[in-house]
């Protein structure tokens, strides 16, 4: 008869068998007995958690591999005849990982164990990656293997990243933030959100969401880096607004402003059409490279340094737009033809 014990089961949950910060491992006995003792990676049970543990590397999240076992079963002797130990455990987030790519029959004893361990233990956060889910997301983040992703290239360009200077939570933060500022500088009116394509798109996308009053979108397209490291400045515009800005509150929506030539052109260029106001939103600001110092900037989402960035609608030669966090692209993938 296997019967539960509930008093017994914080001490029967085992302790972690490796820490790891930032991907570095450390074995437990270790941090007991050497305190500079050197840093060695786990065993991994399975590829496809090593392949976790590399996308946690890379975005800097602390982890740590099996970090628990939880009583499930016991017997009349109080004696743990089932447990569960989840893959991973993020502690920064206080979150289980739990990745299952096995067969269906196997899946199927495994969501038992998942359903009794919620039953046990309700306040445990734990997440279950599937077979799909997990494909999906290294998909998405550029590290699936073999033929079958959505395009060749996809797999190669979250390695073509140096470092990454603000996270995909980072980003979503701050643009929470401006579009809380923007739906206070114009509490009862509906401003006019005008983008640059391509770059900001991602950017003028969620911003508008973050924007709790009535709003309306238009879009212009101009001559663009084409695959350059740096802007010229000269402009072209090769796709004009589509409505009258007559009379509007317009916010010119950038993704990135460096020496400030096509921002200064551009305001120039709308407040020639009688606007009521034209107010700059930029999610990056490269001041270090400005020449035109007078640009008035009124919603700015980060400084950055003077360096080459990709990322969340920032591309190199139409390339990495679509990676979720901003980025510094590596050198040689700068010097590629």
């Amino acid at each position: 008869m296997n019967v539960r014990r509930p008093v017994a089961i914080l001490s029967q949950i085992r302790a972690p068998r490796a820490r790891c910060i930032g991907g570095d491992a450390l074995p437990v006995a270790d941090t007991k007995h050497r305190a500079n003792a050197p840093l060695t990676r786990p065993q991994f049970a399975h590829e496809s958690e090593e392949e976790f543990a590399r996308l946690l590397d890379f975005y800097g999240i602390r982890w740590e591999y099996e970090p628990r076992s939880f009583p499930l079963e016991w017997d009349e002797t109080g004696r743990v005849i089932e447990s569960f130990n989840p893959d991973f455990y993020l502690p920064d987030v206080d979150l289980y990982i739990e990745l299952t790519t096995l067969k269906q029959s196997l899946v199927t004893r495994k969501n038992r164990k998942i359903r009794r361990l919620r039953e046990l233990y309700p306040d445990v956060r734990l997440e279950i990656f599937y077979g799909r889910d997990y494909r999906n997301l290294l998909f998405k983040y550029g590290l699936a293997k073999g033929w079958d992703s959505p395009a060749p290239y996809v797999k190669t360009l979250a390695h073509d990243i140096e470092r990454i200077l603000f996270t995909e939570a980072q980003i979503q933060d701050r643009v929470r933030e401006l579009g809380e500022q923007i739906s206070r500088d114009y509490t009862g009116k509906s401003p006019l959100l005008v983008s640059v394509l391509k770059g900001a798109l991602y950017f003028i996308a969620d911003l508008s969401r973050a924007i709790s009053i009535p709003v309306a979108m238009d879009f212009m397209a101009i001559t663009s880096y084409g695959g350059e490291k740096a802007s010229s400045g000269a402009v072209r515009i090769i796709k004009d607004l589509d409505e009258k800005i007559t009379g509007r509150n317009v916010i010119l929506v950038e993704d990135i402003i460096d020496t400030g030539l096509t921002a200064s052109y551009l305001v120039k260029n709308l407040s020639a059409r009688d606007p009521a106001s034209v107010r700059i939103c930029t999610l990056l600001d490269k001041s270090v490279r400005r020449i035109v110092q007078d640009l008035p900037i009124d919603y700015r989402g980060f400084e950055v340094p003077d360096i080459f960035v990709v990322g969340y609608g920032l591309d190199y030669r139409q390339l990495y737009r679509n990676l979720p966090f901003i980025g510094v692209l590596k050198e040689e993938a700068l010097q590629r033809t």
